[in-house]
Parts: structure tokens; sequence; C-alpha cells
């Protein structure tokens, strides 16, 4: 991988916004070109008869059951609305 230079560094702080010093540029630099590099390492792994997965860990979920189990309390939400009509929440009309 080639080295990032420092006008390198300034051109990609420019794009992102981002005020860097100019005695910070030689750093950044040297530390962009490691990572470039480590992200290059990273691809040379052969990962073709790896399955993908989101998890290291092979865990299930539970279910339960798709059943109500509490219903018929409108009267009890509706006691919370300052104004109720025909068993609904009643908001003032705000588009003509």
């Amino acid at each position: 991988m080639s080295e990032i230079d420092r006008a390198t560094v300034a051109k990609i702080a420019r794009l992102a916004r981002l005020k860097i010093d100019e005695d910070a540029l030689e750093p950044m630099a040297g530390e962009l070109t490691k990572i470039l590099d480590w992200v290059e390492q990273l691809s040379e792994v052969d990962t073709d008869n790896i399955a993908p997965m989101s998890s290291p860990v092979d865990a299930k979920l539970r279910w339960r059951d798709d059943a109500v189990t509490d219903g018929n309390v409108r009267d009890k939400v509706l006691k919370n609305a300052p104004h109720d009509e025909y068993g609904f929440f009643a908001v003032p009309k705000v588009i003509e």
C-alpha cells in the first residue's frame, strides 16, 4: 500500500469538514497509512467457505405465543384523554 502524504490528509480533512492543525497532518498520515495497511491485510483472509453470521454466539430466540394478554380497557385508557368522541381520542382540527 502506498503511503498517504500530508496533502492527502489535508484534502480528506477538508472534505470531511474537519480542522486539523498543520503539525498534526504528518502523524495523521502515518496513522491512516497503518489503518489502510491493516484493511489490506484483512482482505487477504480466505472467507470463501465461511458462512455469514450476525453473531459469534449460536443463540436461538425463545418464542412466545402470539396471544392478546390484555384488552377491553378502552374506557380506562380514554379516562386519560381530555376529550373523546365515539370511543377515540378527540384532538383539535389543525388543517383547514
